[in-house]
């Protein structure tokens, strides 16, 4: 093979057997970490007291400043359209923007659950000490529970002004998608190719039940269309080309050659020159033939940056970012948070919890696998078979946890974590029910009426029950 042509100090993409370095360059033979992200919707507190989605100029760009003032967070080389701030990063990690406002904790790569739990209880005792004196709050759920499309504004960042536009012609909810929902996402790592592919595949198998133990958004527009994880239904109709569950995963054997077989056919979003995004949706296969042609007439040619900001556009239930991203739950409250890299991490990390795992949904065909998704997001932990498969889930990522025995300074291991999704399944309720229960209880009258949650004193209610807060560790 040649050596790589050099050019702008980004390195051309030869041939697309270089693009398997990529994962190559991130395996971690020992000691993998986890790292963990949440994204929060932000509420202003009005002075006549109707909660209102945050707006950039109002409300964001102050919260950011805050952050850099006051804790030492550090601006990103990453800018808005006009140079806006739109980033912030500190001792590997990074507080990013959403396209509607919606804020998200990169959090570093850490040893243990227990660091991270310290990272996000740090994070949230920050955010509250900028926001509160704002009249700011910030809450945690799958999808917004009242704000219409028209009053969210979106944020100054180029990627999302292309995609914006090119979206819509996917996919009827991909604006959903963009300004609507929230996640929490956990990373792994892994040792070398198997064990990449035996994660992958895993996780992908059991994707529908982690939708199911973090469905935790039921309202849309103060109503109750139906899904318990209402995110994750919205995403189901952004963009088939990039999104669901990998069915060629579950086929043949794996290799890292395929999965960048599967993203080359994939459409891109743009081409990224400076901080200027160009709309091009070619397969990235055809934009490394081919180059692009600008409006100015220049010639772009196939860089690995270009090949990264790629992988960062696809967006499965679980994606190789080069880590092993999980992505299939809703945004959840500060006491839940930390559950999902505990369940991730005791089901990856112990290679008997993984091979149990894998061994409970190992003969499910495709469609089977689909029709757990949907009834998982649909009902919850009450559909019999995922409520019965999330509790063996469990039972399996809390011997791994044990097994690891990573303690805190208090005795404690990681499956402490777990102590929530396990009263949960015990009660066969999702976060979801949880939150109709209390609103059903509280808004009757309304809830009859099949709009629970547009009233201003509905709405403040809403935004109490899902703040962001309290302490983790």
């Amino acid at each position: 093979m040649s050596e790589p042509s050099w050019r702008g100090g980004a390195r051309l993409i030869e041939s697309p057997d270089e693009l398997v370095g990529w994962f190559e360059k991130a395996r971690r033979p020992n000691n993998h970490l986890i790292g963990t992200e949440q994204e929060k919707f932000g509420l202003y507190l009005a002075a006549d007291g109707v909660p209102t989605p945050v707006r950039y100029r109002e409300h964001v760009l102050p919260t950011l400043e805050a952050l850099r003032d006051r804790f030492g967070w550090a601006e990103s080389k990453d800018r808005g359209v006009h140079g806006e701030l739109v980033a912030l990063e500190r001792d590997g990690a990074s507080i990013t923007l959403e396209p509607g406002g919606q804020l998200e904790l990169s959090g570093a790569p850490l040893p243990t659950v227990h660091d991270t739990c310290a990272e996000f209880s740090t994070h949230y005792e920050e955010l509250h000490a900028v926001a509160e004196p704002m009249g700011i709050a910030w809450i945690a759920c799958g999808f917004h529970p009242f704000a219409t499309r028209e009053e969210i504004d979106w944020m100054p960042k180029g990627r999302y002004e292309v995609m914006r536009a090119y979206l819509p012609t996917r996919g009827d909810l991909a604006l959903d998608m963009m300004l609507r929902t929230c996640t929490v996402q956990a990373n792994f790592d892994y040792r070398d190719e198997a064990q990449c592919a035996q994660r992958l595949r895993l996780m992908l198998g059991v994707s529908s039940l982690i939708t199911a133990l973090f469905a935790n958004s039921p309202f849309k527009e103060g109503k109750v269309p139906g899904p318990r994880s209402l995110r994750s239904a919205t995403w189901e109709h952004v963009d088939p080309d990039r999104c669901g569950l990998l069915p060629w995963v579950f086929e043949g054997e794996f290799s890292w050659a395929r999965y960048v077989d599967y993203a080359l056919d994939v459409p891109m979003f743009f081409v990224k020159r400076g901080h200027h995004y160009h709309p091009h949706h070619v397969p990235f296969r055809r934009y490394l033939a081919e180059g692009y042609v600008d409006p100015e007439g220049v010639t772009h040619r196939a860089t690995q940056a270009d090949w990264e900001l790629h992988m960062s556009t696809l967006f499965p239930e679980v994606r190789i970012k080069p880590f092993i991203e999980i992505r299939g739950a809703d945004s959840i409250g500060s006491q839940t948070v930390c559950a999902l890299p505990a369940l991730c991490k005791g089901l990856i990390y112990d290679d008997d919890s993984s091979a149990a795992a894998w061994d409970m949904v190992a003969d499910l065909s495709f469609e089977q696998r689909m029709d757990l998704w949907q009834r998982a997001r649909e009902d919850g932990l009450a559909d019999p078979e995922v409520l019965a498969k999330s509790q063996r889930l469990l039972q399996l990522a809390r011997a791994g946890l044990e097994r690891l025995d990573v303690r805190d300074s208090r005795g404690r291991t990681e499956a402490r974590f777990l102590d929530s999704l396990d009263r949960q399944v015990e009660r066969e309720a999702t976060p979801a029910s949880d939150a109709l229960r209390h609103f059903e209880a509280q808004f009757e009258a309304q809830f009859e009426a099949g709009e629970p949650g547009r009233s201003p004193e509905a709405r403040r209610a809403l935004v109490e029950y899902f703040t962001f807060a309290g302490k983790l560790a």
